[in-house]
């Protein structure tokens, strides 16, 4: 899933170029991870 959204955030910045939305996207994504890298250490 990670992954996947990774690819996603990865596609829609070549196809549309920087801008907030993606930043925010890749803020989403680094947040989504943390809480499942610290779901899985508990």
């Amino acid at each position: 899933m990670t992954f996947a959204a990774l690819v996603a955030v990865a596609t829609y910045s070549v196809a549309l170029g920087s801008n907030g939305w993606l930043w925010f996207g890749w803020v989403v994504l680094g947040l989504l991870t943390a809480g499942m890298a610290a779901t899985r250490n508990v």
